[in-house]
């Protein structure tokens, strides 16, 4: 599945992605980080005082890889659904802020998905969702349906990113892979739990393991070729790409063939984010005219260069070149 990557043919993929245009659909996020000293307990509760020294907005769940593939070079138009409050103004901002067409943002009958993070000595010491994860309403779901026609339709790569928010709703689901099939255009999914088994026609399926055998209800023993091509037609998609954490990721094409792609990473500080990236180079590449063997294989390289940055960052085609370069891959 995953072939020898010269320089001169991943130069050549890193440019030709310049300019394509890559349509996302799924739950944004808008993160918010607290960070602040701790110098007492709480008279009212056993908790510590946090003094708020700095407040950090960015990019989380579909609106990160969005911002990704606008970092690799790419056009990029996020399809999700907003709330009418100042969460969703702050994320059209952000988003605006670094190229991605917002356009497509829906706005809907409740409130932005917004994750606060509180952290005092490079701790985090609580998370607050703000959050309705429920489906979206018939009405708000046909709003949806008309935004995905319209930017399926002029998209090089699909993207299906679910955090299980409600955005992607079976019919949203069904209508952007069968769209994107009729036109001969990859999707790249990353699932969740609720919805595992609605991607029938992916080309490219990112599942982390723990989803897969949650999903499957058994362990999953990547060794075993002969078993992979049973998974692949449960889950009616063309590869399957397994994320592994430190153990770097496994390609499974409909061939039953496995090809192991081991992390490249040399420093992990931070591991948020790094799933994003991979998602957004698959779907660039492959828009690309990279094989998905190929893609995963970048995509890899990039999660690599991600882990080694604080916080969800964006990872640049020449960092991935200077990368390639430097270590001679």
């Amino acid at each position: 599945m995953t072939t020898a990557l010269t320089r001169d043919r991943l130069k050549e993929l890193l440019g030709r992605a310049q300019g394509k245009r890559v349509a996302v659909i799924g739950d944004a996020m808008l993160d918010v980080y607290l960070t602040g000293d701790v110098d007492r307990i709480s008279p009212e509760a056993p908790v510590p005082v946090v003094r708020v020294r700095e407040r950090k907005n960015a990019l989380g769940g579909a609106a990160n890889v969005a911002q990704n593939v606008v970092a690799i070079g790419a056009q990029c138009e996020l399809v999700s659904a907003i709330g009418a409050d100042t969460a969703g103004a702050t994320l059209r901002m952000l988003l605006s802020a670094v190229g991605v067409l917002p356009g497509s943002l829906v706005e809907v009958s409740r409130c932005t998905t917004q994750k606060t993070r509180i952290v005092a000595r490079s701790q985090q010491l609580v998370r607050i969702d703000e959050e309705e994860d429920t489906d979206l309403n018939a009405s708000d779901v046909d709003s949806l349906l008309t935004a995905v026609r319209a930017a399926v339709a002029k998209a090089d790569a699909v993207v299906l990113e679910d955090y299980n928010k409600g955005v992607l709703h079976r019919l949203v689901i069904r209508e952007a892979i069968d769209a994107a099939r009729a036109r001969g255009v990859p999707v790249i999914v990353d699932p969740k739990y609720r919805n595992f088994f609605e991607f029938r026609g992916a080309t490219v399926f990112k599942p982390n393991r723990r989803e897969l055998e949650s999903a499957l209800g058994a362990a999953v023993d990547l060794t075993r070729a002969e078993a992979l091509p049973a998974v692949l037609a449960r889950l009616g998609i063309d590869n399957l790409l397994v994320t592994l954490g430190e153990h770097g990721m496994a390609l499974v094409g409909a061939d039953g063939a496995v090809s192991s792609l081991p992390t490249v990473a040399r420093h992990v500080y931070d591991v948020v984010g790094a799933g994003d990236t991979v998602t957004a180079y698959l779907a660039t590449l492959t828009a690309a005219g990279a094989s998905v063997g190929e893609a995963s294989t970048i995509a890899n390289i990039a999660a690599g260069i991600e882990v080694g940055k604080l916080g969800a960052a964006t990872v640049t085609g020449g960092e991935v070149l200077e990368y390639f370069d430097l270590h001679s891959l």
